[in-house]
């Protein structure tokens, strides 16, 4: 609608990723008047409104319940032919369990044999390398990182035991970086870009475990499919 408008101040917080002890600066703008005018300047007034036009009959569809009918027994073969089978495979199925660590170096692997920060895909390559960190914690501690903000897990990992505050504090500044370059438009330099993954391969082999291991039964068989 016309008329005047005010956007409000609003301050907001932001850290210089160059200084290490985490000093946090603030910035506050200026509130902002804005005046909206209609395109329709003085002509408005003369507008009218035409009124709706009568019912009209709507042309009816020719029925295709034959052609639902094929539909649906084609659905009901497909069904019964993939219970048959897929019960016949069930019977031969092993379960495949791997320790969480294996799977994280594995996806480490196929990440260094992409180069991708040697394509200049730096942002794809946080994303990555963050997302295998995720997963590998939710693997190995039972915490849901890949499905939660930043700040959401570090609030559940500072109420656990189950890191020493030392590497809760090295998790957390990871963390915040990777989101840094993800969302802030941030470039690391080349050494960051090394500390990140040395960093997230020494977590990794500092925390594993064999008794925590993850059922990849599925994933096999999708492989095992495709090829």
């Amino acid at each position: 609608m016309s008329g005047t408008y005010a956007i409000p101040s609003f301050t907001f917080e932001f850290r210089d990723v160059n200084i290490i002890d985490g000093k946090q600066f603030e910035l506050t703008t200026e509130p902002i008047d804005i005046e909206v005018t209609s395109l329709l300047g003085e002509e408005r007034a003369q507008l009218k409104i035409a009124d709706i036009e009568g019912v009209v009959e709507m042309p009816r569809e020719k029925s295709l319940w034959w052609v639902w009918a094929l539909v649906l027994g084609g659905t009901a073969a497909a069904g019964g032919l993939w219970f048959y089978f897929g019960k016949r495979r069930v019977r031969k199925l092993v379960r495949i369990f791997r320790p969480a660590h294996e799977l994280a170096y594995a996806r480490l692997r196929a990440l260094v044999k992409e180069n991708l920060v040697e394509a200049g895909k730096v942002k794809e390559f946080y994303e990555r390398i963050s997302d295998i960190l995720r997963h590998y914690i939710e693997h190995r501690f039972d915490l849901r990182a890949p499905q939660r903000t930043t700040e959401e897990f570090l609030a559940e990992l500072g109420n656990t035991d189950l890191l020493p505050a030392p590497d809760k504090q090295l998790l957390a500044e990871f963390l915040e970086h990777c989101d840094l370059v993800k969302f802030a438009k941030h470039s690391p330099t080349a050494e960051q870009i090394q500390q990140t993954f040395d960093l997230t391969r020494d977590f990794i082999e500092k925390t594993k475990s064999d008794e925590r291991k993850i059922d990849i039964t599925d994933t096999v068989a999708v492989e095992a499919g495709s090829s």
